[in-house]
């Protein structure tokens, strides 16, 4: 018998039949709540379940209020300890909170262009909303492998050499992922993208440094000689070069190659922003003679069209370097979007008008941009591609330039990234902060106002 009212008590407890628990509650709970003996010795499994499951309720609230009352320390495998949370994100977030201007991390405050962004609602349209094939969806392999010839006279395989990933960090992932091995020496120059270092890092590579220096940001020849050798695995090279807007020049592209050649490097080239280049022409390293077969040259969507995110990026490379490529691209996240793939296809295949254009439009921004920062007090370094600026902050007598770009959000209303996170040392960088200008022209120039009224050099 106590056996049945203890089975009835457990559907109670679970089930929505309340006229149960009013029973039991009605003619056994005062008995129960005052365990009187006859009740004890009438129930005894019925009220050592509900004393077990009591017991066990405050056992589980005392749990939940030391789990919330215990701070635990954050965990990160050790490769990735030095890493914080990236500057862009850190930036943003003090722009939202003091309602400052962004021209620090670089994407548009304005909108792609129509046909592209139409020809990805077709796509979704048309049901192209599944999987698509690992390296690509075949009619983007085919428009990025068009457009490599275009640009630089070279005819590459779309289904061997052309691999498409989720935006160009992605792409460099896959890369070093697949063809780096841990101790594997790689150089880069500093300053560099945040993420270069970060993957060699998660590669386990040794990293050695060259840096570029203003005002020109020359890659120091000499040096470079001394760095490279047998040793070397590969250098990583971006041009046009985030965050200084360097362009390699065919000269320095050409030693490169020769010291690679010599002493068989590979070359991974980040080219995102090929179709920003203002006063000299873009030259891919994989175009120079004997370069293809030791190249790996990685590109997106998102900076030529103004669409950063949709991640649309890939890898252009010799079968032999592919294969690497693809392995790690597979299970990093073996697919990219669809639909958006369908898009980037069209967009690749834009008229040259489009190009034109785009360059013209964004030397007016720059040209706003640089004559402020000028008028301001700064010592603006010259930018020959991307939709970046780097200038010189000691005028303004702030002890680097962390604190100065701190300073500019909360004090100007403006925001720029502090160099310091690109390199290295950080030393070599705290004299410099980066500005954006892929704004609009309103915002570029409310944020040249801004500082213009409360910038004070001293």
């Amino acid at each position: 018998m106590s056996h049945t009212f203890v089975m009835q008590v457990h559907c109670t407890w679970t089930c929505p039949l309340r006229f149960k628990l009013f029973f039991f509650s009605k003619h056994l709970g005062h008995n129960i709540r005052g365990c009187r003996r006859e009740s004890c010795n009438l129930y005894p499994s019925l009220v050592a379940t509900m004393s077990t499951v009591s017991t066990e309720n405050a056992a589980v609230t005392t749990q939940n209020e030391a789990t919330q009352k215990t701070h635990h320390p954050v965990q990160v495998a050790k490769r990735l300890e030095k890493f914080k949370t990236t500057i862009f994100t850190q930036m943003s977030s003090l722009a939202i909170k003091h309602g400052a201007i962004n021209l620090g991390q670089g994407f548009p405050n304005f909108d792609g262009p129509e046909f592209v962004k139409e020809a990805a609602i077709q796509a979704i349209k048309d049901g192209k909303n599944q999987y698509a094939r690992g390296v690509g969806v075949p009619e983007l392999n085919n428009a990025i492998s068009e457009r490599f010839k275009k640009d630089t006279g070279l005819l590459v395989d779309p289904d061997k050499e052309v691999t498409v990933t989720s935006g160009c960090t992605e792409a460099i992932a896959a890369t070093i992922l697949g063809l780096i091995n841990p101790g594997d020496e790689v150089i880069l120059f500093a300053p560099f993208y945040d993420s270069y270092e970060a993957t060699l890092s998660m590669a386990g590579a040794n990293v050695k440094c060259i840096t570029l220096r203003p005002p020109d940001f020359a890659v120091p020849i000499n040096e470079l000689k001394h760095t490279i050798s047998k040793n070397t695995r590969a250098i990583l090279i971006n041009t046009p070069h985030n965050p200084t807007g360097k362009m390699f020049t065919r000269e320095e592209l050409s030693v490169i190659a020769s010291l690679c050649i010599e002493n068989d490097v590979l070359v991974f080239t980040d080219e995102v922003y090929d179709k920003l280049a203002f006063e000299i022409d873009h030259i891919s390293m994989a175009s120079l003679p004997g370069m293809y077969e030791r190249t790996v040259t990685m590109n997106s969507l998102g900076k030529t069209f103004s669409l950063t995110g949709w991640k649309i990026g890939w890898a252009i490379a010799p079968p032999h370097l592919t294969w690497g490529v693809r392995q790690a691209h597979s299970f990093l996240t073996f697919a990219t979007s669809t639909p958006m793939q369908w898009a980037t296809s069209v967009a690749l295949r834009a008229p040259d008008s489009y190009f034109v254009e785009l360059k013209r439009d964004y030397l007016e921004k720059k040209a706003i941009l640089v004559d402020g920062l000028k008028a301001v007090g700064f010592k603006v370094f010259p930018s020959s591609g991307t939709y970046f600026v780097v200038v010189d902050h000691t005028p303004f007598g702030l002890e680097n330039d962390v604190v100065f770009c701190e300073y500019l959000i909360k004090e100007v209303g403006v925001v720029a990234i502090p160099t310091s996170v690109f390199y290295l040392n950080p030393e070599d960088g705290k004299n410099l902060v980066r500005f954006t200008f892929c704004k609009d022209e309103g915002t570029l120039k409310a944020a040249v106002e801004r500082m213009k009224e409360k910038l004070v050099r001293k």
